[in-house]
């Protein structure tokens, strides 16, 4: 499955926790944008990947716009 065919099965609209974006190799969930945690979170920092935004004291979520722009400019 490609990354363009894991987008089109986003919501139009929500947020997505990490693993959603990056896979998680433990369940078997497909990346949508195939990188490690380290380089993710480098890219948030620099600006290439979009801000998270706190949706509780430990929970990061991402808007699901955000990351189809993104996979949309790659």
């Amino acid at each position: 499955m490609t990354t363009e065919h894991n987008a089109q099965r986003l919501p139009e609209t929500g947020f997505l926790r990490l693993p959603q974006i990056i896979g998680d190799p433990k369940t078997g969930l497909p990346p949508l944008i195939p990188v490690k945690k380290t380089c993710w979170w480098d890219g948030v920092k620099s600006g290439r990947f979009p801000k998270p935004v706190k949706l509780g004291l430990r929970v990061t979520a991402w808007r699901v716009e955000d990351i189809r722009a993104l996979i949309a400019a790659a």
